[in-house]
């Protein structure tokens, strides 16, 4: 059952498509969504696990340092964790549809703009725009899907939603690695085009809904303003610590959240409800566990792809082969473990996956030079075990958790967790090279420093994978996660 929409906070009346859930109409528009939804799940992660595994080709190409390398991800996170959110509100208010269709076709533009890219300053400015059509695909597409299956079903399909999102990372590594290999690095983008442009006519043809459950308020531009400010200030200070102006940067990011904050405890249409965060602790302390579920995991196929291609000197290809086991076994426990989330409470599930995630981090912590292939990859499958198990139960929990007029945003919210703590991966890993290596190019004579790089990164990783599973513990039951489908009940848009 989809529980009916509450129209509150909004003076508007907003019309209804009722139809029963079991009718034909439903169940070839339920195909339709989750078919767009692995398609957009599949491009936004297939490009960033491709675009690691190039890393040192482009900046072999452009001529640039590790920090300026790690900026070729960085850029693209820090995009989309600004636009997540403000675009999921736009969402609810304006349709799901239409920013869902505009963020896919920036997306393919800007991933055919890459493979014309001359220069570091164009390449990394285009990452931005690219991730700008990111943030409107993520702050609408688990929101659609949620409109549009029941809380029966919801696990079982944002597990498969998720295995899109797993097989992109399953296979960016793998392609990504061979047609850099053949065809070039710029080759690994005009992949997304094509798919891009197939999604863009399904939704034009045939997804009939726009969802726009706060139709009739008013965006909140100034607050939107203060949020993307604050977020842009936290993510580049982490990017350039040690240095003191990171330490600034971080300190007014975070007193521009508190001013985010109340500021949002005032408007009568806020862009972020403040209570979703303070009154509903489900909410809260899901996207915490997601927050630091990324934060301690996203930056370990950066690492160990340069690991490979620097100190064991694996080519593109063959590194890629090796790091596509971990998304492989993601891809295959996150469907069950959705489905176990529509049995079992999601908290279970979700902890007993940060405490597998937990475990391989550790393991991490002993690599060297010479560590054996066979020991990484046994490793590489705890971690897509712990991290299969984790995901969808988690945003089974979130979205569960809030009425479906917050659906937009609540993507948006888990979507910005999942970004931000990419982007402090990132930053974690930066600030080490900083402070360890310098800015300079990793060559031979800089491997033992590159080595304690990555056992410095590991300790603070399994540390905050630990944290996260008390995190994810307490966080209390998810009451809707268990009331199946009724018959006789409308579905409603």
């Amino acid at each position: 059952m989809v529980k009916e929409m509450r129209k509150t906070g909004s003076s508007a009346e907003i019309p209804e498509i009722c139809r029963t859930a079991d009718s034909p109409d439903v169940t070839a528009e339920k195909r339709v969504v989750l078919l767009i939804a692995i398609l957009s799940g599949f491009i936004t992660p297939f490009d960033g696990s491709a675009v690691n595994i190039a890393l040192p080709t482009i900046g072999a190409e452009f001529h640039m340092n590790a920090i300026d390398l790690s900026w070729v991800a960085t850029a693209y996170l820090l995009s989309s964790a600004v636009f997540l959110v403000p675009f999921g509100k736009i969402a609810d208010i304006y349709g799901r549809k239409k920013v869902f269709l505009y963020g896919i076709a920036i997306f393919s533009l800007a991933s055919l703009l890459m493979t014309m890219v001359t220069s570091t300053e164009m390449l990394i400015g285009i990452r931005i725009f690219q991730g700008l059509g990111s943030a409107m695909i993520f702050g609408t597409g688990v929101a659609i899907l949620t409109s549009v299956f029941p809380p029966g079903e919801r696990g079982k399909v944002l597990g498969i939603y998720i295995t899109a999102v797993y097989l992109g990372l399953s296979l960016g590594p793998f392609l990504g690695g061979m047609m850099t290999h053949y065809l070039g690095w710029r080759s690994i983008f005009f992949v997304n085009v094509p798919i891009g442009i197939i999604a863009v006519l399904l939704i034009l043809w045939k997804l009939k809904g726009d969802w726009l459950e706060c139709k009739g308020e008013k965006f909140d531009l100034t607050g939107s303003v203060i949020y993307s400010v604050a977020i842009v200030a936290l993510m580049y200070g982490f990017s350039i610590l040690p240095d003191v102006k990171g330490a600034v940067l971080i300190a007014a990011g975070i007193v521009g959240m508190i001013v985010f904050a109340l500021y949002e405890m005032r408007v009568p249409f806020p862009v972020l409800d403040i209570r979703l965060l303070t009154k509903n602790r489900v909410f809260a302390l899901s996207n915490l566990s997601a927050l630091i579920n990324y934060s301690a995991t996203f930056a370990v196929t950066f690492l160990l792809s340069l690991d490979l291609q620097y100190t064991k000197g694996f080519t593109p290809e063959h590194a890629g082969m090796i790091l596509v086991a971990q998304p492989v076994v993601q891809a295959m426990i996150s469907p069950i473990a959705g489905r176990l989330s529509d049995r079992i409470e999601p908290r279970i599930v979700a902890s007993a996956g940060m405490a597998i995630t937990s475990f391989g981090l550790f393991l991490l912590i002993f690599l060297t030079d010479e560590t054996p292939i066979w020991y990484l990859v046994i490793i590489l499958l705890i971690l897509g075990a712990g991290f299969g198990l984790f995901s969808s139960p988690n945003t089974n929990a979130i979205m569960s958790s809030v009425d479906r007029k917050f659906y937009g945003v609540a993507s948006g919210m888990n979507g910005t967790m999942r970004l931000v703590g990419q982007m402090l991966s990132m930053g974690i890993a930066m600030m080490i090279f900083a402070v360890v290596i310098g800015p300079v190019e990793i060559t031979p004579e800089y491997y033992p420093q590159f080595i304690s790089s990555l056992h410095y990164a590991f300790i603070l990783f399994t540390i905050f994978c630990i944290i996260g599973v008390f995190a994810s513990l307490v966080r209390g039951k998810t009451s809707q996660v268990h009331s199946g489908p009724e018959k006789g009940k409308k579905s409603v848009r």
